[in-house]
């Protein structure tokens, strides 16, 4: 999987529930609510003031350290 902005947020935790840590760490504590787990990461980090392409780029370097 490749994580985009435009990724929705419970398809990610779905793929590998081992992510949640990075929504926790932008303070998104919420991932089991149905509105959450539908909303895009980069709505997620609009509304929690961070920094969606760090975040993306996060998930992606974490997702493909798992690959090896």
């Amino acid at each position: 999987m490749v994580v985009t902005k435009e990724s929705i947020i419970g398809d990610i935790l779905d793929y590998d529930r081992d992510t949640a840590q990075f929504f926790f760490a932008i303070g998104m504590h919420c991932l089991g609510c149905p509105a959450s787990r539908s909303e895009s990461i980069e709505a997620a980090c609009a509304v929690h003031g961070t920094d969606a392409d760090a975040l993306v780029e996060q998930i992606n370097a974490f997702l493909a350290s798992k690959k090896n």
